[in-house]
């Protein structure tokens, strides 16, 4: 991507971790999302997460039975969706934070365990001023483990 101009409604392929972590300030180990694909600059995205037992989180949730703790699948939903917001504000979004500001209809549906792999889809609802909505689904092998929908708005540092 580097060196290329990007605009709203651009299809991409996707950004690595390099690129995430160049958008977002994010890292381990509150880093929850690898790789971003199927990128629609201003519309949507899909996030990738491997989940793996060496996860710092496991230790303590649960010992005996890992289950990834649902607020942390939310998060790895807004880590996407940041990436979305900066991407498409380009340059003009430098040295800015996206901040959560609400999260509504959350439901768990499967509990995500090591081995898994999340795919998270966001999608803009819409977008006034700094703030933007957008509605998510977490997925497992194309099944949905959680959804929600949420707010975040755009702040300088």
């Amino acid at each position: 991507m580097s060196g290329q101009q990007e605009s709203q409604g651009e299809t991409l392929d996707a950004y690595d971790i390099g690129q995430i972590m160049e958008a977002i300030p994010h890292r381990y180990p509150m880093l929850l999302v690898d790789r971003i694909v199927d990128v629609v600059l201003g519309e949507r995205a899909t996030g990738v997460k491997n989940v793996t037992v060496n996860e710092n989180f496991f230790q303590g949730h649960f010992p005996r039975h890992p289950v990834m703790p649902g607020v942390l699948i939310i998060e790895s939903m807004a880590q996407t969706a940041a990436v979305l917001v900066v991407k498409t504000l380009g340059p003009s979004a430098h040295g800015k934070l996206v901040y959560f500001m609400t999260v509504e209809n959350a439901k768990f549906r499967k509990p995500v365990v090591p081995g898994d792999q999340l795919r998270i889809h966001v999608v803009k609802e819409r977008q006034r001023g700094n703030v933007w909505k957008f509605a998510a689904e977490a997925k497992v092998d194309g099944v949905v483990v959680a959804e929600a929908t949420y707010a975040a708005m755009i702040l300088d540092k």
